[in-house]
Parts: structure tokens; C-alpha cells; sequence
């Protein structure tokens, strides 16, 4: 994602003379953030992230900077005339992978959520959870520069919420920017870089944002150039820092953002020497 998204005085109406759902939305979403959206049922969250996907055309405003967009919906029609591992090599073909690329990353991307076994079931025939799996499979296959997500998270195992919020940190990391709902306060609590209250139509930023959830952590102990701190594309997924000697730190990081904070540490130009990685009660006991 090259650019901002912008929405400017943006509106939403049902029907030429319908109601107002969304009036006077001003938003910008930037490169490599996660934007967070709260509110009570009927206010208008699942219209502006459809209006933000590009699902739903705005009444009035308008919207500037359209990066390439996936969407995952609140409700997926999972009896569509395709297999999961056909229907996400068509959407990769779609968004202009070879068929080759698209079967490859169809594949990775179902076996990370855990529905490979199913990957040439008919999707009319699959559990609501198994669908919600292909769901978020579709929308990570052509490595979206911005992903919407509505109630993602819902119907998916513990595993598939795990493996969702990693993909969620690899995407920002990557550059994409991330806007999603959900109906879990905690999750990836503490993590996103701004959030928003969508009441009666209108949009507000909630100045004070909540601390790290409590939950699975792990520490990294790491060596890095003297003076120098941890490299941006890491900083942002660490809860804390301690310095033990001159260039040497302790990174305490959840434990489903430990494979993004890896990347970028070893990515960084100098890189840095991972000396231990462990749970945060196994290292410090």
C-alpha cells in the first residue's frame, strides 16, 4: 500500500430516499496500520467497512487512494458451486497470479487455517466454522494492500484465531493496512494504532486505547548495534523492553506476534542476533 486511503465527508443511504446509515465520515486509513471499529449493533460498522472495501459505493463524499482490497464479510455465502481449493486459485487468478502461483498459495494459506483436509469438498457441504476457514483464506491468497475484516475471528478454532491474528501482523508488517470489527473487546487488545466508535451513522476516535491483553507471551532475547532500539517494524508488536547490557535486550512480545517480531529483527539492515526465544514464565524462572 503505496498511499493513504481517505474517506472525506463520506455517506451511506439506503435507496435514493432511504435512510442515512453513514452521513459526514471523514477517515484516513495509512500504510502498514490496523485501525480498530467499535459500536453497537445497527450503527453502521458493517456498511462503512463495505463502503471501505469497495462492496458498497458511498451517496455522497468521496474516497481517494484505492489500494488492492480483500474483505472478509460478517456472513460468508459458503454454498457457492467450487471446492475451497478452487474457489481461492480462482480468486488468485483474479487478482492477476499465474494458476500455478494461485493453487500454491491456496494451498499454504488453507493448511495455515487448518482446512487442507477439506480443500476439495464442495463448500455446500462444509460446517459453518470449516466455511469461516475459507473465508479468511480467500482474503490473505493475493496479499491484499488492504484487508477488511467484519467479525473474522467468529466461528474459527482456537488455532484458526491464532493463525488469523499472525496473518493480521504480517500484512501491517508487510505495509497493508488492516480495519477490522469484532465482537471480542480483547481482541488484539492493545495492538491497534488508533480505534474508532461508529454511533448513529457518525465516527469518533477513542483517544485512549486499552493496555496489551494479558495472555500467552514470549520473550526474546536479542543482541543489536550499541544504542541502537529495535527496528520500527518490530517495535510496534513489543509490550516490553529491557536492556540488560549495552545492545543486548529482552523483548517481551504475544505470543502470536513472535513469528512478525522475528522476521523483522533478522530482517533489519545491520541484523539482529536472536540469542533465545521461550515462554515468558520459562525464561524468567
Amino acid at each position: 500500500m503505496e498511499r493513504d486511503l481517505r474517506l472525506v465527508d463520506v455517506g451511506r443511504r439506503y435507496g435514493l430516499r432511504g435512510p442515512w446509515v453513514l452521513r459526514g465520515i471523514e477517515l484516513t486509513v495509512s500504510p502498514g496500520t490496523l485501525v480498530r471499529l467499535e459500536g453497537a449493533n445497527g450503527t453502521g460498522k458493517s456498511t462503512l467497512l463495505r463502503v471501505l472495501a469497495g462492496i458498497d459505493a458511498p451517496s455522497e463524499g468521496r474516497i481517494t487512494g484505492r489500494p488492492r482490497t480483500a474483505y472478509v464479510p460478517e456472513r460468508f455465502p459458503s454454498a457457492l458451486p467450487f471446492t475451497p481449493s478452487g474457489y481461492l486459485t480462482h480468486l488468485g487468478a483474479v487478482h492477476g497470479l499465474s494458476r500455478a502461483a494461485a493453487a500454491r498459495a491456496a494451498q499454504q494459506w488453507l493448511e495455515r487455517f487448518g482446512a487442507a483436509a477439506y480443500a476439495r469438498t464442495p463448500m455446500a457441504r462444509l460446517s459453518k466454522g470449516s466455511s469461516q476457514k475459507v473465508a479468511v483464506a480467500q482474503a490473505m491468497v493475493a496479499e491484499p494492500e488492504l484487508l477488511v475484516l467484519d467479525e473474522a475471528w467468529t466461528g474459527l478454532d482456537a488455532d484458526a484465531r491464532a493463525e488469523l491474528e499472525r496473518a493480521v501482523a504480517e500484512r501491517t508488517a508487510a505495509g497493508a493496512a488492516v480495519v477490522f470489527v469484532d465482537h471480542d473487546p480483547r481482541r488484539l487488545e492493545g495492538v491497534p494504532d488508533a480505534t474508532y466508535t461508529v454511533r448513529d451513522g457518525a465516527l469518533g476516535l477513542r483517544t485512549e486505547q486499552a493496555a496489551p491483553a494479558a495472555g500467552p507471551a514470549v520473550l526474546v532475547a536479542v543482541r543489536g548495534p550499541a544504542g541502537a532500539a529495535p527496528p520500527v517494524e518490530a517495535a510496534r508488536w513489543i509490550t516490553a523492553v529491557d536492556e540488560v547490557e549495552p545492545g543486548v535486550h529482552r523483548l517481551t512480545v504475544p505470543a502470536s506476534h513472535s513469528d512478525v517480531l522475528l522476521r523483522a529483527l533478522l530482517t533489519a539492515r545491520p541484523p539482529w542476533h536472536v540469542m533465545s526465544v521461550g515462554p515468558v514464565e520459562e525464561s524468567r524462572s
